[in-house]
């Protein structure tokens, strides 16, 4: 899961993000609407965080390009007003779901998971292929009913792998999908977390490498 958490008040900004790292969640911070937008026209987020009074381009206005433009993106919009009318007025503009400032971060995170699943529709709850499962939710994968102890971005990458169902996934798509925009490109990290993945998911082989094409998982 990549999210963009927008925010003009710089250690809120970076409080969030080291919270949702820490949770496995890959993050970029832009920290008004211009450099939202920016960010937005290259890179595809399953959630942004967008608080409301933005410097620059309002939030209001990125709320209505990202539901014009971005479709599969969900928007949790913040506020430091807890109106009822500021609610409304907020969902009306296409927000996903609004959170009223100071918030509880146990209650921002279920939030931002809960709006990543509904995107992604035709995925199940729980992901599966044959004795191997795992829970996006819970965060948890196992195999032949052995719980597996992967690190974040191990799991991020099963995660994409199996959601896309045997589709050949590129290095470049797993790299914008499982980790921030302060990976570098030209990072081997993606190619180093598929071989500890493959070592920890033991044998028969499941995450296999397609020439010029990435990789998928299934049958050889």
């Amino acid at each position: 899961m990549r999210v963009l958490v927008v925010e003009d008040f710089e250690i809120l900004a970076r409080t969030v993000r080291t919270g949702l790292s820490r949770e496995g969640i890959a993050v970029d911070v832009a920290l008004d609407g211009d450099e939202a937008l920016d960010r937005l026209a290259t890179t595809r987020y399953d959630v942004v965080v967008l608080d409301r009074d933005l410097p620059g381009v309002h939030g209001d206005d990125v709320c209505r390009r990202i539901v014009a433009t971005s479709p599969g993106s969900r928007v949790l919009m913040l506020t430091a007003s807890s109106t009822v009318k500021d609610r409304v007025d907020g969902l009306g503009l296409g927000a996903d779901d609004y959170l009223p400032k100071p918030f509880d971060f146990a209650e921002l995170v279920a939030r931002v998971r809960a709006l990543a699943r509904r995107p992604a529709a035709l995925v199940p709850p729980v992901l599966e292929l044959g004795d191997l499962t795992v829970d996006p939710g819970r965060r948890v994968a196992s195999r032949a009913g052995r719980r597996l102890d992967l690190s974040p971005k191990e799991l991020g990458v099963l995660e994409c792998l199996l959601a896309a169902a045997g589709r050949p996934v590129p290095a470049e798509e797993l790299l914008e999908r499982v980790w921030d925009a302060a990976a570098d490109p030209f990072t081997t990290a993606v190619k180093t977390t598929v071989r500890r993945l493959r070592a920890k998911l033991g044998d028969p082989p499941v995450v296999h490498t397609v020439r010029e094409g990435g990789y998928r998982v299934g049958e050889p």
